[in-house]
């Protein structure tokens, strides 16, 4: 028996409770993954797994060694990846998931600055909205507003996505400004989908909260489409300032209710815990937090231009 694949295998059908995604992670059958985690049992002479038709759990002696496996798991993989930075030449691929209002507009120079720094690291980059857990999916990370959905998974915080609700110029012009967040009942509403708070939308200004259930005329999971359904004057959205501020800066769109601070969440790295010390995702992650250190720089300039204040930056 060969230990630390077996160990391997048993780690990844722990994280993916799946012996048949454990073998496509890995580029082995399902039955090699079969063995090696029988292997691996009847060395340690106990079951790892609870296994049904239907669901595969760890036992209560497996979750005690799988965190002891994962974290040898990751101290190799780290030891590796410190011997390729010795060579002076960190390799081979990162795969990432990253939400598109992100991605768009915002991503692309620090990629370049990466691949300047680290050219033979190759990016697998997949932008969508979908909620995935990048250990069944076999990401290296993910980069999304959403909290880890395991102890699995590792969350490094990046910055934080702040709200805003807006509209263009004519159609404000034509329906009128929402005074107070119970007025936005009155206009066509365009919301994002996706948002861990669903329908539900809290409001606080000068130590009062409002807390409102609103119902949107579009509901979409893409950002910007609600910024360009804005921009024909179709109705008055709720989007992030990191695709909202270059058009309100312009003039393309107002603010509104700017008093009124809403929820923000955080731009997250959510990642594997047997990855937390991978060489390669560490530089990726350095990389990107160093882009976005002191506040993303579209909330800087909309309290520069005196548009939103500082307090709803908290």
């Amino acid at each position: 028996m060969d230990r630390f694949l077996s160990i391997e295998a048993f780690v990844r059908v722990a994280e993916t409770q799946c012996f048949s995604e454990a073998a496509r992670q890995l580029g082995v059958s399902k039955s090699v993954i079969t063995a090696r985690v029988q292997q691996l049992e009847e060395f340690v002479s106990v079951p790892l797994f609870h296994r049904t038709t239907r669901s595969v759990r760890l036992s209560e002696v497996g979750e005690v060694f799988y965190r002891d496996c994962a974290e040898l798991l990751g101290r190799a993989d780290a030891l590796v990846e410190h011997a390729r930075d010795l060579r002076g030449a960190p390799a081979g691929l990162l795969r990432v998931h990253a939400l598109p209002g992100f991605v768009l507009g915002h991503l692309a120079e620090v990629l370049r600055e990466f691949q300047d720094r680290f050219p033979a690291i190759v990016l697998d980059l997949v932008v969508n909205d979908t909620v995935i857990d990048p250990v069944r999916e076999g990401y290296d990370c993910a980069l999304q507003i959403f909290p880890p959905s395991s102890e699995a998974l590792v969350e490094k915080r990046l910055f934080p996505v702040r709200r805003i609700f807006c509209a263009s110029p004519t159609y404000l012009a034509r329906h009128g400004s929402p005074a107070v967040p119970a007025d936005l009942a009155e206009h066509r509403l365009g919301l994002y989908s996706r948002y861990p708070t669903r329908d539900r939308w809290s409001f606080s200004c000068g130590g009062d909260e409002v807390v409102l259930e609103l119902k949107p005329f579009l509901r979409t999971n893409s950002v910007h489409l609600l910024r360009d359904y804005a921009l024909a004057d179709a109705g008055l959205v709720c989007i992030p300032t990191l695709v909202a501020a270059d058009d309100i800066l312009a003039g393309r769109l107002q603010v509104v209710l700017a008093g009124q601070r809403l929820s923000s969440f955080w731009l997250s790295a959510v990642y594997p815990a047997t990855h937390r010390n991978t060489f390669k995702l560490r530089l990726f992650l350095d990389c990107v937090a160093r882009a976005f250190s002191g506040g993303p720089r579209w909330d800087r300039a909309l309290v520069a231009g005196g548009i939103i204040t500082a307090g709803t930056l908290d």
